[in-house]
């Protein structure tokens, strides 16, 4: 089933409010999730649908049950190999966040061309120098990267991703790429974000 992607994003949402519930309780209403994320009553329910979970009346959704829906329904599940592209503080970050795991997504490595960063650990993840990368995908037959390079180094970089060999690049650069169509991006629009939290709150 193709889900929106906006739908992805909230169900991803409820997975983390059903992590912190899993071992104290057995029921969730949706009424409680939309409080929690504040949101309507309805969308969640509708959004549920998509998994073929049902709840029950004055009870709600089987906390387990709705946890495993979400998981299988999004390919938790599927491991998938990443490289982070640029060892700053973004990158870096990123690196040291194990939860990715979790969800599937196994970082392997780092790669920077800055010599005081290469060869570097950062979370047991080691910082090669990007002129590396070509070879690493082949080896360990890796397609995605996540892009943390600063904005001014962005396109040349995500041009020799693409060269390389990566077919997915999750961009977290203030920079619009243009890649083939065969390459998919996904945008982190961190700023764009948080001007419409702003924005929707001072309406």
């Amino acid at each position: 089933m193709n889900i929106p992607e906006k739908v992805i994003n909230r169900l991803t949402l409820y997975h983390y409010i059903l992590e912190d519930c899993n071992n104290n309780e057995e029921n969730i209403s949706s009424t409680k999730i939309a409080e929690l994320l504040n949101i309507d009553n309805s969308q969640v329910r509708k959004d549920i649908k998509y998994l073929n979970n049902t709840g029950k009346c004055r009870v709600g959704y089987n906390v387990q049950k709705l946890k495993s829906a979400i998981e299988k329904e999004l390919g938790f599940k599927k491991e998938r190999d990443a490289f982070i592209i640029g060892a700053g503080n973004l990158g870096s970050a990123l690196a040291k966040f194990d939860s990715f795991k979790n969800y599937g997504l196994q970082v392997l490595a780092m790669f920077d061309n800055d010599p005081k960063k290469v060869g570097l650990s950062i979370n047991n993840k080691e910082v090669f120098h990007i002129s590396k990368l070509p070879d690493l995908i082949k080896r360990l037959n890796v397609n995605i990267a996540i892009l943390t390079v600063p904005r001014e180094y962005a396109k040349e970089t995500a041009n020799f991703l693409v060269k390389s060999g990566i077919k997915y690049i999750w961009n977290f650069t203030p920079c619009i790429l243009d890649v083939p169509k065969n390459v998919k991006v996904w945008n982190e629009n961190l700023i764009g974000s948080f001007l419409q939290f702003i924005n929707k709150d001072e309406m």
